[in-house]
């Protein structure tokens, strides 16, 4: 493992080169596909180097993390055209990457919260140096201070348990029990802020409004996931008070996921409707770890990155409709299969995977946390069937707003899709429909 973060931290002179945007990328590529042939056993850690290792959920996240820094630098192809600090961008990008990688691969709990907390500053750097609007410092303040504040109790839990056990690797949480009503919460809800739970979620939305298209890419793609391998994490030490407690945090995140799905129907703005879709998708999350049970880890772990590629996509579609008019609401962005018929189909593949239809991974996720959260009570199917149902009417409403309707005559001047573009588009959905052949991978690593 210690090999791929001399790679990346190699990397940072090249963004001081001359014209080395496109060289920074090449690099990543080659990191992802090097990482990609690991040997990988599927039960234990393994590649252990100093403190670093991987077993299978931090070897599929950490993936995740690469690719979606990689879509990033292409998707931002604008801010080399127009020289806006495009060497600070790649700075950034790659100190995020370090960051991610380190907070999937290290074995040690203090350290995971360490860089778990790290990977904040570049996101924030990302949205508050190179966003659009003026609100964007609003959105950066409630950012930082909604994860600050529920994080400082896990450090001090995370300080209790080194006390209790003098001893904080991952590998060995299975074999205490926590069972402490305090340390449970301190534990667990650094995790379901950042993931978004339902009443914490008001962060994600504005962030995501004022970012711009790799701050919301990498926020949607990787950054929620931190919350969620945490909680996969801990959840193995707090079984006990678990089994007691959980059900507060289920009930929260099915209503709210009901209640955000609702919600997107009445967003204006592209960008917001992405993003309540992806507080409504996390809540299944939730449901699915809190539940506790076999189906539930496994329908979460693939939710996690079926919905790191999907979300990361459609930001980006929604970023190229931004380039060309200038503006995210839907009252502008109308006919547009009139301008741009192939990327009406870019944009058919990837809501239709947004709203799990198969062969996506979001289909395999969803099956599969709707039998866990069935398994853990049959009341909560009325929810379930409810939060699918719209799930798939939000991802139409987006659709026919913005491909079908009267097109907007102030758009007098337009220009095609570029390969680049479609490029991104098919590296998102690619590896989300074709995934599911290896289907096996992700479900018996038990």
């Amino acid at each position: 493992m210690m090999k791929f973060l001399m790679m990346m931290i190699f990397m940072i002179p090249l963004c001081f080169l001359k014209n080395s945007f496109w060289m920074i990328q090449m690099v990543m590529f080659i990191i992802m596909f090097m990482f990609m042939n690991l040997n990988m056993n599927i039960l234990n850690f393994n590649n252990l180097s100093y403190m670093f290792g991987c077993d299978f959920i931090s070897f599929g996240l950490i993936l995740l993390s690469i690719w979606i820094c990689v879509l990033m630098i292409m998707a931002s192809e604008n801010l080399m055209k127009v020289k806006f600090y495009e060497k600070f961008f790649l700075l950034n990008v790659i100190f995020l990457l370090i960051f991610l990688y380190l907070t999937f691969s290290t074995l040690n709990l203090f350290m995971f919260y360490l860089f778990f907390e790290s990977s904040l500053i570049p996101t924030l750097m990302l949205i508050i140096g190179l966003g659009y609007q003026p609100e964007r410092i609003q959105a950066g303040m409630y950012l930082l201070f909604y994860t600050m504040f529920a994080s400082l109790p896990l450090l001090l839990g995370v300080m209790y348990m080194y006390k209790e056990m003098n001893c904080l690797m991952i590998y060995f949480l299975k074999f205490f029990n926590m069972n402490y009503f305090l340390l449970y919460f301190c534990m667990i809800m650094a995790f379901l802020v950042k993931m978004p739970m339902y009443f914490v979620h008001l962060w994600l939305p504005k962030a995501h409004v004022e970012a711009p298209v790799s701050g919301s890419m990498i926020l949607a793609g990787v950054m929620l996931k931190l919350g969620g391998y945490g909680l996969l994490r801990v959840m193995i030490m707090l079984q006990e008070i678990g089994l007691k407690m959980n059900f507060i945090w289920v009930i929260i995140s099915l209503v709210g996921s009901f209640y955000v799905s609702l919600k997107c129907f009445c967003q204006v703005d592209m960008k917001s409707l992405i993003a309540y879709s992806s507080v409504s998708h996390m809540g299944l999350v939730i449901g699915g770890i809190m539940t506790m049970n076999y189906w539930g880890y496994m329908g979460s772990y693939i939710m996690m990155i079926s919905h790191g590629l999907c979300s990361s996509g459609m930001f980006c579609l929604a970023n190229m409709n931004y380039e060309r008019l200038n503006s995210r609401s839907l009252y502008i962005n109308k006919g547009m299969m009139n301008f741009l018929p192939s990327m009406c189909l870019w944009w058919f593949l990837l809501l239709s995977s947004n709203m799990a239809a198969p062969p996506s991974l979001n289909l395999m996720s969803e099956i599969s946390l709707i039998n866990s959260l069935m398994s853990w009570s049959w009341l909560s199917m009325i929810l379930l069937m409810l939060i699918s149902f719209f799930s798939a009417g939000y991802s139409l409403y987006l659709y026919s707003f913005v491909q079908h309707g009267k097109y907007n005559m102030g758009v007098y001047s337009f220009y095609m899709g570029l390969s680049r573009e479609y490029l991104i588009l098919m590296l998102h959905w690619l590896p989300l429909n074709i995934l599911i052949m290896k289907i096996d991978y992700s479900m018996i690593w038990f």
